[in-house]
């Protein structure tokens, strides 16, 4: 679950008060993704949960005048996972696939579970290149990544994302699909199959089913309905039966 600009005190909130259901839902992982000027306030509120914390960013070096970055080991005193090559990270702050490349294997060293995101804009898919772009994020991703790494990668088309219009499922399955197998002739077979696949993009508690029922599609990064309690409760226990009946 993103929570995109929440201050400290609307993040305490909405995990204040859906906190003991969320963290009942079993059978799945579940991660907060809050700023980072929540995040101390947020890990502390899960503590002895089953629920994890991760960031939103981070920079690719270890240490140095970065004024305003936030380094893999501020992250891994607070959390266990970092969000990676986020579609609005690419777009507003021009992060580059080289960039998101150099911050996959800082988390990885760091010891963080890093959740790569990728995916085309509306021009790419209206070209048919998404294929092409997927492929090239992903490869760039793992470039220094070595098949005894574990990560996470979220498919979320821009064109999808905050818009009420998400994809098909069985267009995200073949995006999901797709992506698989760009992990295993990059990583191997084994890496490929165990490697857990999301889908990110106007994923609501009504469709969540309908996406991880696809073979491929193993979760969701959610961003919009994470600003509601009670909507990412209800999307957890709707992927969580999914998810058991999918098993």
């Amino acid at each position: 679950m993103l929570f995109r600009s929440c201050t400290i005190a609307e993040a305490k909130a909405l995990v204040s008060g859906q906190l003991a259901d969320f963290d009942a839902v079993q059978g799945m992982d579940k991660v907060l993704c809050p700023p980072a000027t929540a995040l101390a306030t947020v890990s502390e509120m899960v503590k002895g949960t089953s629920i994890k914390v991760g960031a939103q960013n981070m920079h690719f070096q270890e240490r140095g005048a970065f004024t305003g970055e936030i380094s893999a080991a501020m992250i891994k005193e607070l959390g266990e996972y970092v969000i990676i090559g986020h579609s609005e990270r690419r777009i507003h702050f021009a992060d580059k696939d080289y960039q998101v490349g150099l911050k996959m294997a800082m988390a990885l060293k760091s010891g963080l579970l890093p959740i790569l995101c990728v995916g085309e804009n509306a021009d790419q898919k209206e070209n048919e290149w998404t294929e092409s772009v997927v492929a090239g994020q992903v490869l760039s991703a793992l470039r220094d990544v070595t098949p005894t790494a574990e990560f996470v990668v979220a498919y979320e088309p821009v064109w999808a994302i905050g818009t009420g219009a998400p994809a098909q499922p069985e267009e995200a399955q073949h995006a999901c699909q797709f992506i698989r197998e760009q992990i295993a002739g990059r990583l191997g077979d084994e890496v490929g199959a165990r490697t857990r696949i999301l889908y990110g993009g106007s994923v609501t508690a009504k469709n969540i089913g309908d996406f991880m029922s696809q073979p491929d599609v193993d979760g969701a990064l959610v961003g919009t309905a994470a600003l509601r309690a009670d909507e990412w409760v209800a999307l957890a226990k709707a992927a969580a039966e999914t998810a058991k009946n999918k098993r």
